[in-house]
């Protein structure tokens, strides 16, 4: 026995590695294995996955180019949009692939993490502390379980490959390893912008642990990498830091286009750096107490003024205090300011959304504080010394802990009425959920539960488009069009570029009889979004009841180039040839429109029509019979077909 026992024991030492990847995975996978059953969320997951009929095409080279040229969503992240592509391509709707993907990306992550930096310092036992923290922290729970942030854990994805490469560089410098950084890295840009801090945390890790720059001597300097200049260091990024600034002139042109970036006369520059500050002192406080986690924290406009001067006195003193130790522990600035340093893009100088911070925004972030506990905890148990069991014990106390609370908060993320529901129980004044909530009641069948949520969350913020929007059109489908009107024209004074607001007024005008109005929003719209394919099809219904018929062929003709598969256009188009007496055109796309959708009734009523006048009287007679075949209800077909039976007996 006690031989089995020796060797077993030799076996764990030997592939230790191995074990603890293993772990990683099994812990991963506790946590996150119910995301396999989650629906897609009303909060992004429409505009990426659900309701993008460009994704929705799965992985074609119309898709692709689409991807690749595209500002969708105020962002330009190809691979992103590609990478939705293939799941849809292997899981059509169904959510819980997606999810899937998420997850996967996410434990190929915490591996890569947990290797790299055992490959850089030697220590196993805590670089795997490192790799589970990040695996298991609910705060990168949004990251795992939104669909919509498949661009964090795949830029995440490769921002661990450029380490990994990077250290093979470093280890043995050549022209090769050097271009599969620049690959790597260059992925990551083009998967989600937030990758551009990294050139910056690798000259980190050039002064630890790679030990490639000393500044100072550190007291643990030892290292297997061979030493080197500081402008040969900087020298070698430089090609890095070039296709950081294409990235960031490319991103802020998105975020622009896509109206993402807040004005400075929104949100004043002194706010911005005032909930920057406090920022960082929640996103600490979040990392040691990460309960009352929401998908959305409302952008707070005044604070007072202790709050603001203690988060930068707390920030100055913990700077203050890494550097000075540096020279012995030089894991803590490098940990600190890796922190520090990958929030600066997304830590609100430049506002995009409303959001004053997200949980997402941590997901890489985050790495350098577990660095800093990682090294940093058994340093200090070790000066007081603490014995090592105890050490261990509560390495493992609070994984258990993390794995608990990330399985709960995941939870939350089943579907969106929990989502919403939940975040409404953990913040205040949120007016964003309270506009999410109120579109989940709405396709629940709760109208009046929505309406109340949705005059919420304007009377919280009154200059928020989206809820006036929403709240005009539940007004309209209540029959109260005149009150609908004055909330899309709100929302249109709130945010002008709002298309899908420019598009509903225009719907209203028009059946108001309105032309000339109507026309002036659907050409708005369609400024806006050139893609909006139902604003083509709608402008050209409002010119060919002006009697510009060729014109309307026009914009139904847009519509389809936009959308092949718009049975809608092809339904346009037919009337418009009918009415110039072209019915062979006429019945063409009729049966087009029925091809896309079989149970288009007024499609089908409108193509035996054109086939009777088209001098096709027996195939239009046996279209009326097959009509009221489907549906003996259909009144109009009936009529027509008692019409043509009259006049064929006159003849």
């Amino acid at each position: 026995m006690p031989l089995k026992l020796n060797s077993l024991k030799q076996l764990i030492v030997k592939y230790q590695t191995v074990w603890l990847c293993l772990l990683l995975i099994a812990a991963s996978a506790v946590v996150y294995s119910q995301v396999r059953n989650f629906d897609f969320i009303n909060y992004d997951d429409d505009d990426y996955v659900s309701a993008n009929h460009h994704i929705q095409d799965g992985l074609t080279l119309k898709a692709i180019a689409w991807a690749f040229t595209t500002t969708h969503a105020g962002n330009w992240h190809p691979l992103t949009w590609v990478s939705h592509m293939i799941d849809v391509q292997f899981f059509g709707e169904n959510a819980g692939g997606h999810h899937f993907t998420n997850l996967l990306f996410h434990i190929a992550n915490t591996l890569i993490l947990f290797l790299v930096f055992f490959k850089m310092t030697g220590s196993r036992s805590k670089s795997a502390f490192v790799a589970a923290l990040f695996a298991l922290h609910p705060m990168h729970v949004e990251s795992v379980a939104w669909v919509s942030e498949r661009k964090d854990v795949l830029s995440a994805f490769f921002w661990m490959l450029t380490m990994w490469s990077y250290v093979n560089y470093v280890r043995r410098p050549s022209v090769c390893r050097y271009l599969w950084v620049i690959l790597f890295f260059v992925s990551g840009l083009l998967s989600k912008p937030m990758i551009v801090t990294l050139p910056c945390v690798l000259l980190l890790l050039d002064y630890w642990p790679l030990n490639r720059i000393q500044l100072f001597r550190p007291a643990d300097s030892v290292s297997t990498f061979p030493e080197t200049s500081g402008f040969q260091v900087i020298l070698e990024k430089i090609p890095l830091f070039v296709l950081i600034a294409l990235s960031s002139a490319v991103t802020i042109y998105a975020q622009k286009q896509g109206g993402a970036v807040v004005s400075l006369e929104t949100i004043p520059l002194n706010t911005r750096i005032a909930n920057s500050l406090i920022s960082y002192v929640h996103y600490i406080e979040k990392m040691v107490y990460p309960l009352n986690l929401g998908v959305i924290y409302p952008h707070e406009r005044m604070f007072q003024w202790w709050e603001i001067s203690g988060a930068g006195l707390i920030l100055l003193v913990i700077t203050w205090l890494f550097i000075r130790t540096a020279r012995k522990y030089p894991y803590l600035p490098v940990g600190w300011f890796w922190f520090l340093g990958t929030l600066v893009p997304v830590i609100g100088i430049i506002q995009v959304g409303s959001q004053a911070m997200a949980d997402r925004y941590t997901y890489v972030p985050y790495i350098g504080l577990f660095v800093v506990i990682a090294w940093g905890i058994p340093n200090l148990m070790r000066q007081w010394r603490f014995p090592k069991e105890l050490l261990r014990i509560s390495a493992i106390s609070i994984l258990a802990l993390l794995i608990g609370l990330s399985w709960r908060q995941a939870g939350f993320w089943k579907n969106s009425l929990t989502l919403f529901e939940h975040t409404l129980a953990v913040t205040s004044d949120n007016y964003t959920a309270h506009n999410n909530l109120g579109a989940v009641l709405y396709n629940l069948g709760n109208i009046d539960e929505a309406i109340s949520h949705y005059r919420q969350s304007i009377q919280i913020n009154p200059d928020y488009s989206k809820g006036h929007f929403n709240l005009g059109v539940l007004l309209e489908q209540k029959g109260e069009s005149d009150v609908a009107v004055r909330h899309y024209s709100e929302a249109i004074r709130i945010n002008p570029d709002s298309d899908k607001a420019h598009y509903n007024l225009g719907v209203l005008l028009d059946a108001k009889r309105q032309y000339d109005e109507a026309i002036r929003h659907y050409f708005k719209a369609i400024h806006v979004n050139p893609g909006y394919y139902q604003a083509y099809n709608n402008l050209g219904a409002v010119l060919m009841k002006k009697g510009r018929v060729d014109d309307a062929i026009k914009y139904f003709k847009k519509a389809l180039d936009v959308n092949p598969k718009y049975e809608k256009a092809y339904f346009s188009l037919g009337v418009a040839f009918n009415k110039l007496e072209k019915y062979d055109q006429a019945v063409s796309h009729y049966q087009k429109a029925l091809e896309l959708n079989p149970d288009f009734e007024q499609a089908r009523n409108n193509l035996c029509v054109a086939l009777f006048y088209n001098g096709k009287t027996q195939d239009a007679m046996d279209c009326f019979r097959n009509s009221l075949q489907k549906n003996p209800e259909n009144l109009t077909a009936e009529e027509n077909y008692e019409k043509a039976l009259i006049f064929l007996q006159n003849q």
